[in-house]
């Protein structure tokens, strides 16, 4: 039978050698504990290993199931148009990544080093972005930007100049992706300018050095670790981006339209699965160099140091209203183009309020039904996603046997981090579609669809819940075993309500991202199961495109109701801790 060592009086000096530690054998507890371990790293192979496992062996297979080798990556290799695509992804996650940074460190910068008014308006306003399926980018710029866009006509003549673009191709793409990965980007850095060391400031100004000095030897460097986390996130995220250069990309291919063309357009699935793989090698350097990055970060805070004290400033203050303004007015303009041509008869001719484009009756979508399938898959991940993900991050977390079951569920809870959607559900595919499989019932249901999601959007909420139990204090636990309290019981009437701030924003951001996403599920719903993120790409190719944006505004308006919910709960679970707090 397993044993573990126990804590045990040890004598000092050379005699503790000799002196066996004392070992006692597992109880319940640690049968129970051994036994949901194995069952946590069950449900991570199948969750995320035993998919990726299937999409790679479809990259190596004939048809027939016989070895092929690298024959299909051969084919890969001398296909001018696939190796163009390549060359096009690389160039539109580059040029993405150099706009969208300095933008969202700009914007940072403004929102935590100054003490203009309004910074919750403008921080708002920055995420709306955050709340829309990126094919919605897409739109809003095509009616802002397309031939009968408001800006290309001048606003329909009423202005004396036009502002033509040629939208559709990189330019679009870069502008839909750079909207996409801003408030990632912004996130990042706000968290990390948020972190400062005063002290140092006021050393650099005793030497004598000017801002823009203090900004390129201070301030960078304290940032250094966020911009380069910034820098990675966006890159990833424009290379796997599919939305966006489904709506804007006119015949500018890159890698994620290719994937799509090869799998759904030809049902090549071995070609398919090289794409996803290439798509898939960027995306994993990326997250090693940042773990690599993390592990080197410093700290620049300690219990010495003083917070940034921001002194008032006019001219400052100006310039940061002014960005802050025009950056709130792009994703209002973009907000409002799409919400505006969900709501006319026929634009740009007819701008007649009407809300004929939200019957859907006529359309690609096939009524509202997409939307509730949209909303209850959502429901479902964000119920299933959480529930799953917080015990396994308490799991890893607080038990102490059975380290390499451990380790490995923590390695398998990181590594969706690094895929991108489209691989994730097209190794769904490959792996719930194999009628050998016991799960094979699965596929083509709304069971698979919340599997996907949970594994896509994973590593974000494991990693929100391990940082919300690591903050618990320890004390909770030494108390409830010397009470004989069940570690079950401790989970359940200590560990959960004392996380429920983090539970709670896990579940929107597992609704949230649900009911945007197009990349996981676009190989795997069912013909019954359509969702709204993928009707908004049916009515797009289908050109109707006023339908396809107001689609776009109801997953909007769902994900922003999510969140005013979460507020309204976060700000009575405060005022209630705040209340027991006062007794």
């Amino acid at each position: 039978m397993p044993d573990f060592e126990a804590a045990a009086y040890q004598p000092s000096g050379t005699a503790a050698a000799a002196v066996p530690r004392r070992r006692r054998r597992w109880g319940r507890a640690e049968w129970l504990q051994a036994m949901l371990l194995l069952l946590l790293l069950l449900g991570m192979t199948v969750l995320v290993a035993l998919p990726l496992a299937s999409l790679f062996r479809q990259a190596f297979l004939t048809p027939e199931g016989e070895f092929a080798g690298l024959s299909y990556f051969r084919a890969y290799l001398e296909s001018p148009a696939l190796l163009q695509s390549l060359g096009n992804t690389v160039f539109i996650s580059f040029m993405t990544t150099v706009i969208a940074v300095p933008l969202a460190f700009l914007l940072a910068y403004a929102l935590t080093r100054t003490d203009i008014r309004g910074k919750s308006v403008y921080k708002a306003m920055a995420l709306l972005p955050l709340f829309a399926p990126t094919m919605m980018h897409g739109i809003g710029l095509v009616y802002l930007f397309g031939n009968q866009g408001a800006i290309s006509t001048g606003l329909f003549g009423w202005l004396p100049f036009e502002l033509r673009i040629p939208l559709y191709g990189k330019v679009g793409i870069i502008m839909a992706e750079v909207i996409y990965t801003f408030p990632q980007a912004f996130l990042i850095l706000s968290a990390a300018l948020a972190i400062s060391d005063y002290r140092l400031y006021e050393a650099s100004e005793t030497l004598g050095a000017g801002k823009l000095r203090q900004l390129l030897t201070v301030t960078l460097p304290s940032v250094k670790y966020g911009l380069i986390s910034a820098i990675i996130v966006c890159a990833t995220l424009s290379f796997t981006d599919f939305g966006a250069p489904k709506v804007v990309g006119g015949p500018y291919n890159v890698l994620a339209t290719d994937m799509f063309k090869q799998v759904i357009g030809q049902q090549n699935m071995a070609l398919g699965a090289v794409v996803s793989i290439v798509l898939s090698l960027p995306a994993v350097a990326a997250f090693i160099i940042d773990r690599i990055a993390s592990r080197k970060q410093q700290a620049y805070v300690t219990s010495r140091s003083t917070p940034y004290a921001v002194r008032p400033g006019r001219l400052r203050n100006a310039l940061a209203h002014s960005y802050a303004s025009l950056i709130a007015l792009a994703m209002l303009l973009l907000l409002g183009a799409v919400v505006m041509a969900s709501l006319v008869k026929a634009w740009p001719y007819n701008l007649t309020l009407t809300l004929a484009k939200y019957e859907f009756a006529d359309a690609a979508a096939g009524g509202l039904t997409p939307f509730w399938n949209s909303v209850r898959m959502a429901a479902w991940t964000a119920l299933a996603g959480t529930f799953i993900t917080f015990a396994a991050a308490y799991m890893i977390e607080n038990i102490r046997i059975l380290r390499a079951i451990r380790q490995a569920s923590y390695f398998l809870a990181i590594v969706p981090l690094a895929l991108p959607g489209l691989a994730i559900g097209l190794a769904y595919i490959f792996f719930f579609n194999d009628p050998a499989n016991p799960l094979h019932a699965l596929y083509g249901t709304m069971a698979v669809l919340v599997l996907a999601n949970v594994a896509h959007f994973y590593s974000v909420p494991f990693m929100t819940a391990t940082t919300s139990l690591k903050m618990m204090d320890k004390e909770f636990a030494h108390v409830s075993a010397s009470l004989n309290v069940s570690w079950p019981r401790f989970f359940v009437r200590i560990a959960l309500p004392l996380s429920l701030p983090a539970i709670l924003e896990m579940l929107v951001y597992f609704f949230v991202n649900a009911m945007v996403t197009v990349s996981a599920v676009i190989f795997l719903y069912g013909a019954d199961l359509k969702l709204a993120s993928v009707a908004i790409v049916g009515m797009d190719d289908a050109g109707d495109t006023a339908k396809a944006a107001a689609m776009s505004v109801l997953i909007v308006a769902a994900n922003l109701l999510a969140r005013l919910a979460y507020e309204a709960v976060s700000a009575l679970l405060r005022k209630r801790t705040s209340g027991w707090r006062s007794r």
